[in-house]
């Protein structure tokens, strides 16, 4: 009987080159040694904080920027969370092998968390992609590393410990990716990022802390979040109420026209998904803030009842182009048209997970791309900077063996595990890379505080 025809992306041709997909990453070594990744240096001509943030705020909401710079200038994280498209800037000139990996594009310390599944069950994960794009997977894993530095200088950790989380980090996704690449495929790819994982991470001492997140995730609904939020009206239904600059009304014809968006984002649903969505009503729309990186892009709430009144919130949020784009090409990386921002975002992510909300989908408001999820489908994180220094280490094992795990979905685990190999090398190299750029970041973050401080860009703190 003849074989399958290859699917386009297959490793066999990899094999047929004479080598195996582990020799093949092994082989990287000798163009790209994998202590080189210790390596920064700030470049000519790259932009300063002030510049940057400018930057990043151009299309944003005027209103709504002096609230991003206020966060950004709260702690040096706080700064680095905000200004992924100044870290990839600096990246383009750091070592990449040329493997390739679809990015979370923000993978730092914050962006990981628990959520809900179909089920009722929690899955821990990456789970903010609005970065997300396909490039070098070194550039999530650096980030990971240096965010892990300030975090734990934020917590009050020393410098060794803030080292060290950072190596194990590194560690535990070069572990994990030789973990997977033994693994049959279908078992590797369907590897639950779950307790197990974060046991396999030697993460143990973070189970108590994870357990008080799940206890909270678990309350974190669409209803309790519509409890707090919306005022029953007469005729019965419901309505948000205004908690400005969090959350406000939206004139009448904006309103409409995020709830005439549904219907196109109906369109990029699975057929199954649309009995379920076909027993709510939409009652409302209300604008509501979203985090660091995204404070000032347009994001709505829209409040949905089912026939007993109970609420379902979705979240239109806009999709803003990636930050990674810009430079991917100069660190030798096709870029491929995006056909809506999106649908960049809502793929991204169901590659990089194996759980995703099943309500995930995409819509265009106002000729501004969207992308639509559950909002508080059961979510809860852990707060780095707020950890105990001798837990900081344990979530740096976690995230690295998520990363790793999220990563093993586009780039082959053999080819990379084969590259990261058993020693401790590439660890020992990201780790002075973090450190290096953290005192970076601190740097850029106490020239936005300057900035700040003299009048030259407006902050509003404490929102």
């Amino acid at each position: 009987m003849a074989g399958f025809a290859r699917w386009p992306g297959s490793d066999a041709d990899v094999a047929e080159a004479g080598r195996s997909p582990k020799a093949t990453g092994k082989a990287l070594r000798q163009r790209v040694p994998r202590g080189a990744h210790s390596v920064f240096a700030v470049r000519a001509g790259r932009p300063d904080a002030l510049t940057a943030v400018e930057e990043s705020n151009r299309g944003r909401l005027d209103e709504l920027t002096p609230i991003r710079v206020g966060r950004m200038a709260a702690t040096p994280f706080a700064f680095l969370r905000g200004s992924a498209g100044l870290m990839a800037h600096d990246l383009v000139h750091t070592p990449v092998t040329g493997i390739a990996a679809q990015l979370c594009g923000d993978a730092h310390a914050a962006n990981f968390g628990l959520y809900g599944d179909a089920r009722g069950g929690l899955v821990i994960d990456l789970n903010d992609f609005d970065e997300t794009a396909y490039g070098p997977w070194e550039w999530d894993v650096k980030r990971l590393a240096t965010s892990l530095v300030l975090a734990g200088r934020e917590a009050g950790a020393d410098e060794d410990t803030c080292r060290a989380a950072a190596f194990d980090a590194v560690g535990a996704y070069r572990r994990t990716m030789r973990v997977l690449a033994k693994l049959p495929t279908l078992d590797a790819w369907n590897a639950i990022a779950d307790e197990e994982l974060v046991s396999h991470a030697d993460a143990h001492d973070l189970l108590g802390t994870l357990q008080r997140v799940s206890e909270k995730a678990r309350k974190n609904t669409s209803g309790r979040f519509a409890a707090k939020s919306t005022v029953g009206v007469a005729g019965g239904g419901r309505r948000f109420v205004d908690a400005p600059p969090v959350l406000r009304s939206v004139p009448d014809e904006e309103a409409a026209a995020v709830a005439a968006a549904l219907g196109p984002y109906l369109d990029t649903l699975p057929p199954d998904r649309l009995p379920l969505l076909g027993r709510y009503a939409i009652h409302d729309v209300a604008f509501r803030i979203v985090g660091t990186g995204s404070v000032g892009t347009r994001s709505y709430v829209v409040l949905l009842l089912d026939h007993r009144g109970e609420p379902l919130v979705l979240q239109v949020k806009e999709a803003r182009p990636s930050v990674l784009l810009p430079h991917l090409a100069a660190a030798g990386f096709a870029v491929d048209p995006v056909e809506h921002e999106g649908r960049r975002v809502v793929l991204g992510q169901k590659r990089m997970q194996v759980v995703s909300d099943i309500l995930l989908g995409w819509t265009t408001v106002g000729g501004r791309p969207f992308q639509v999820r559950q909002f508080r489908n059961r979510k809860g994180s852990v707060d780095p900077a707020a950890l105990a220094a001798d837990q900081v280490d344990d979530y740096a094992r976690m995230t690295g063996a998520l990363l790793a795990r999220a990563h093993a979905h586009s780039a082959d685990p053999r080819l990379v595990a084969g590259y990261c190999g058993k020693n401790e090398e590439l660890d020992e190299a990201v780790a002075a890379f973090a450190v290096t750029y953290a005192d970076r970041t601190e740097a850029d973050h106490a020239e936005l505080v300057r900035a700040v401080r003299e009048g030259r860009v407006a902050a509003e703190t404490g929102v």
